[in-house]
């Protein structure tokens, strides 16, 4: 009997139905949804200031709509960048205010904590711009001009359904401009009352204020770029924040973080915040001074001015101990215990691994200094062989007025009713929402494509993904520095060969930049490979500033780059080998003999003659920018050469000249007007190899916190017995009685000169590289005639400087008998 058949419209149905589910599960396979787990804020204002046509910010991947399709403000005008590489998108255009003018934000969820970020570039005559910028009634920046790229950002509740963002020109003749706003919720949770406090409660809880982001610090890793933070922050490394770095070692955890419930979340900070960090380098014996090697890690962030104080969050993960209640330590604050005997793991839901942070309010009485000063050390209940002490992340914000706002609480009776309407509109559209977000997506990437092709047919570097450090930044490095140094390229495989697969034992250093490996080419040349961190922002920065520097200059006491490598996705820096080391390991912290006199003054004479070839010896000029004891590197007969060219600047062509610029430096070292000014000259230089003649004479670190308090910063405890005439009480004590006390005298004169607080009084590399040689002579000289008995003073002296257009020439104050000065 035949069987009877399902009706044809079942199986049409069926078969669908079934082809539907395949091509919905195909396009989520290739093109997935965002997370669910991400947060996705409630209010979203992304403006693109100026501008005629939206701007995809690839870094983070978002879109910002031009100012135009929102609202423009009226007596204002848009102004276009004429540079073709703008820094970033969003300063291709700005809007400018000639007028008191205001934008109006809407906001659905005005009782949850919200990010304000403003950009700005003055490019064009925005430079001569001096406005005030207010959020509803409260400033935010007053008599505000920019003179290079700054961006602000602010932590608020509004409580109110529209806020008001005003830009006010000084007076008639000025005007106002902005080239980017952001402004979004955050979670609710994000920034809460709940704090511990190091002055008296004010009566205003810490949700009402206003915050201001100074610092956003990621300890012990590598700077954190948008694309990896889940409300689009920025962490920088910490490197130039920490006091002595070598009393603390940066570690990286492998395994998977456990987020308590109710406590830190990846909206508090990354998962690359919490999965690094600096802990206590018990390997450090140097601490001779601190009984079982307990010392304190600290770290030191200038801050400006405030009357209600700082917001420091501290944020903490155990990613070192194998056993719960093993971990415990002391956190201080401008020396202030905050917190002992803390145990992470009790607090993180008593588990390992575990994010957690601490929300400390620290008063004004507290920063005296213009410094806020963080250390973590060990603590009384620490096992003798548990001792450690650990932090993952640090953000310090400014606490600015109660926040006060229009509307307050206007239309609350309606709050309920536009909840309603939104849920109902988002139950309605959410299966839209996925085709929506599909069809862009494909849409973009495919648009992204064609433009990466048609910007890389010339290059044979492959693309990138996963990080911010695109394939675009890859042909700008290409485009900038390769093309001119082709004969400079080192391939991959042979680095892999030379340093054998970067084999760990072959590592002899790391730093801000990355790893650096010793190794040996083919031709039997000893090399160092400097390698970076993947994705590393202040990597991309350093090795094109070393390779445009190094390329064009080369000097006997510079180290040189012997090549590159940007293959695969790398950077790599390859110079000479130095077998000595770092200056640093020879005057303390390592086993090695002491240096005599002789040679530590000819190594500084070697260091300076460097120096004075980078301020002099090109048209524009050079300023190096970080150097210290462990920048100068001595080779095998101890010469010395000036090395690490990554924080260099171009464009010191006198003394008188300045470059407007970022401060960055190392702390110990850093110009005191460079610092307060942000105007960059070579004599910032001057000052730092003044702090490390000190390091020479005094053979002890810039920086000890194990010290006593006057004693901590050795160019400050220094300067008051050079002050006394007593400088020889605090040399190296291998030194006393081999320097005669009158050539001490004028080294410590010298080293007061390279010090002084104002860049015009200090002298020119050149004149210290003559100071240096003259007391060398004096030296040998000395020696010369203890060593035959003798007391006359024919023989004439020889002042060779290897000077390039900078020593004076004088001998009026020296019974020199003869002077020369040779060019090299």
């Amino acid at each position: 009997m035949e069987q009877p058949r399902p009706p044809a419209t079942s199986t049409s149905t069926s078969t669908t139905l079934f082809f539907s589910l395949l091509l919905l599960l195909l396009l989520l396979l290739f093109f997935p949804l965002p997370s669910l787990s991400s947060f996705l804020p409630s209010d979203s204002f992304l403006l693109s200031c100026g501008s005629s046509s939206p701007s995809l910010l690839l870094s983070s991947n978002r879109r910002f709509l031009p100012d135009s399709s929102f609202h423009i403000p009226p007596h204002s005008t848009s102004l276009a960048n004429p540079s073709p590489s703008p820094p970033s998108p969003l300063h291709r255009t700005a809007r400018v205010f000639l007028s008191p003018s205001s934008y109006s934000f809407p906001l659905l969820s005005p009782s949850s904590p919200h990010f304000l970020r403003l950009h700005f570039l003055p490019f064009l005559s925005l430079s001569s711009a001096l406005f005030n910028v207010s959020l509803a009634t409260t400033p935010l920046l007053s008599l505000f001009s920019a003179f290079q790229d700054a961006t602000f950002e602010f932590f608020l509740v509004p409580n109110s359904h529209v806020l008001h963002l005003s830009f006010l020109p000084a007076d008639s003749s000025s005007f106002a401009f902005v080239n980017a706003i952001e402004l979004f919720s955050l979670p609710d949770d994000l920034i809460s009352d709940a704090f511990v406090s190091l002055v008296p409660s004010s009566a205003a809880p810490l949700t009402s204020h206003l915050l201001e982001t100074l610092h956003r610090v990621n300890v012990g890793g590598p700077v954190v770029t948008l694309a990896n933070d889940t409300l689009w922050r920025i962490w920088i490394p910490d490197t130039n924040f920490v006091i002595s770095p070598s009393d603390g070692k940066a570690i990286a955890f492998p395994g998977i973080l456990k987020y308590p419930d109710g406590g830190a979340t990846r909206e508090t900070a990354p998962e690359s915040v919490y999965g690094t960090a600096r802990v206590m380098n018990r390997g450090n014996f140097s601490k001779s001074s601190s009984p079982a090697n307990k010392f304190n890690i600290s770290w030191v962030f200038p801050v400006s001015s405030s009357v209600n104080g700082y917001l420091v969050r501290l944020h903490f993960c155990d990613i070192v101990s194998i056993a719960l209640n093993e971990l415990y330590f002391d956190v201080y604050i401008n020396g202030h215990s905050a917190y002992q005997d803390l145990d992470l793991s009790a607090q993180a839901s008593y588990s390992l691994a575990s994010p957690y942070y601490i929300d400390f309010v620290v008063g004004q009485f507290n920063n005296s200094s213009g410094s806020i000063r963080v250390s973590v050390g060990p603590s009384e209940r620490s096992l003798p062989w548990k001792i450690n002490a650990i932090l993952n992340g640090v953000e310090i914000m400014k606490i600015r007025g109660v926040f006060s706002s229009t509307n307050i609480n206007r239309r609350k009776k309606d709050v309920g009713i536009v909840v309603g309407l939104i849920m109902g509109s988002l139950f309605l559209i959410f299966g839209l929402v996925g085709l929506v977000l599909t069809w862009c997506r494909w849409k973009r990437w495919r648009n992204t494509r064609t433009q990466l092709q048609q910007a890389v047919t010339w290059s044979s570097l492959p693309a990138l993904t996963g990080n911010s450090y695109s394939r675009t930044t890859e042909l700008t490095i290409v485009s900038q520095v390769s093309n001119q140094n082709l004969l400079l390229r080192i391939s991959f495989s042979e680095i892999l060969l030379a340093t054998n697969n970067f084999n760990e034992s072959a590592q002899i250093g790391s730093g801000g930049f990355g790893k650096v490996y010793r190794g040996m080419l083919r031709d039997g040349t000893k090399v160092a490979v400097k390698r970076s961190v993947r994705g590393s922002q202040q990597g991309h920065g350093e090795f094109r500033t070393e390779i445009e520097v190094l390329s064009k200059i080369r000097h006997r006491h510079l180290v040189s780059l012997i090549g590159f490598c940007d293959e695969h996705s790398e950077m790599i820096l390859v110079y000479e080998f130095m077998d000595k080391g770092p200056l640093r390991d020879h005057l303390y912290g390592l086993n090695c003999p002491p240096l005599s006199w002789k040679q530590r003054l000819e190594i500084c004479i070697g260091a300076a003659r460097g120096l004075h070839y980078l301020h002099t010896g090109s048209a524009e000029g050079i300023i190096h920018r970080d150097v210290k004891s462990s920048n100068i590197l001595l080779d095998e007969n101890y010469t010395a050469k000036v090395a690490d060219f990554g924080l260099s600047k171009l464009g010191c062509q006198n003394s008188q000249s300045n470059v407007s610029t970022g401060v960055k430096g190392s702390f110990g070292y850093l110009d005191p007007e460079y610092f307060k000014t942000q105007q960059l000259t070579d004599k910032s230089d001057v000052y730092s190899f003044g702090v490390v003649l000190l390091e020479v004479m005094c053979a002890r670190p810039v920086i000890d916190q194990s010290l006593p308090w006057e004693q901590v910063n050795l160019a400050e405890w220094a300067m008051q017995w050079q002050k006394k005439g007593l400088i020889e009480r605090i040399i190296d004590p291998s030194l006393k009685g081999n320097i005669r006390r009158s050539l001490l005298r004028k080294f410590g004169e010298t080293v007061e000169k390279c010090l002084a607080q104002y860049g015009i009084d200090r002298p020119t590399m050149g004149d210290v590289l003559w100071k240096l040689e003259y007391i060398l002579q004096l030296q040998e000289k000395a020696v010369h005639q203890e060593s035959y008995g003798s007391s006359s003073s024919s023989v004439p002296l020889v002042v060779s400087s290897s000077v390039i257009n900078g020593s004076n020439g004088s001998t009026s104050e020296s019974n020199v008998g003869t002077s020369e000065v040779k060019a090299s």
